[in-house]
């Protein structure tokens, strides 16, 4: 009976999603965990299954740190984003194309899907520009720090993810983008998957990462915000609340409300079966933004 009472209760979801895009960015430590990646690739293609188009966008934060761990570099970060030299640009491509990505689609092969990986640079698909200096305050004094080779969307070419998921294939694709020189430009993958869901009217961006969502108390799992319009976010980063590596996510999740997603969601990937828990239960977990 219980088993039927959550089938009902997802019934009604599975329909409206139906045909939908579902853009889910996995990241975070759950990437790190062998069962936990396990389960998630398989509930993306549950998805599948169910008559949506889910698109797979990854990051690799604490892949990248340990391999420039190994090579003797040392990761900084300003307000969530890698500052990037020539050298940490050769290890993120390596960690995240050479890595992380083919292993995600093999995963999703192994169990029944079709996963095919794709960078920014495949097909021309991810256009970027160098993303300006970054501000930043430091003993009451404000400083510029050039960010390297970090970048930022300039525009999305949908047409390779419309072919790929017509063709029944789970798009997996690594951050990195290209000028229209052949530059490469690291960005970050959580304002990738954002710009990616509102560029082809994706139904929901889901964002997995370390935490329960936006926490008014980082210390307190029952502080949990578990909805946000994007009116609200201002005042949050200005209090402290959204700070660090939360500020990309939900500023991801934003633009992506802002340029048509009719719903976004910041949830723990490391409770098994999150996904499924946000998409087709009532209560859902986690943060979501939406325009109200």
């Amino acid at each position: 009976m219980n088993r039927a009472e959550v089938l009902t209760e997802a019934l009604p979801y599975i329909k409206a999603f139906h045909g939908s895009y579902v853009v889910i960015k996995y990241g975070g430590h759950a990437m790190l965990n062998e069962e936990l990646m396990d389960t998630t690739i398989r509930d993306s293609i549950l998805l599948k299954y169910v008559g949506m188009k889910p698109i797979i966008v990854h990051g690799g934060g604490p892949e990248i740190t340990a391999a420039m761990e190994k090579f003797g570099k040392k990761a900084e970060f300003i307000e969530g984003l890698r500052i990037t030299d020539a050298e940490t640009l050769d290890i993120t491509k390596m960690v995240l194309v050479g890595k992380i990505n083919t292993d995600i689609v093999s995963r999703i092969n192994k169990f029944g899907g079709k996963g095919i990986g794709l960078s920014g640079k495949d097909g021309r698909f991810i256009m970027a520009k160098k993303k300006a200096s970054h501000k930043v305050t430091r003993g009451g004094v404000e400083h510029e720090v050039d960010l390297g080779f970090v970048g930022e969307v300039e525009r999305i070419n949908p047409e390779v993810l419309e072919i790929l998921t017509e063709r029944d294939y789970i798009p997996v694709i690594s951050p990195i983008g290209m000028t229209d020189d052949g530059q490469g430009f690291n960005i970050n993958s959580d304002t990738v998957a954002g710009d990616i869901a509102a560029t082809i009217g994706a139904k929901k961006l889901i964002v997995l990462t370390d935490v329960d969502g936006v926490l008014r108390d980082v210390g307190d799992k029952d502080s949990l915000i578990k909805r946000l319009i994007p009116e609200e976010v201002s005042d949050l980063k200005r209090q402290g609340v959204i700070a660090g590596s939360m500020i990309p996510k939900v500023d991801a999740c934003v633009a992506a409300v802002k340029g048509g997603v009719e719903k976004t969601h910041i949830i723990n990937g490391s409770v098994t079966h999150s996904i499924l828990l946000e998409l087709f239960t009532d209560e859902g977990i986690g943060t979501m933004i939406w325009k109200g």
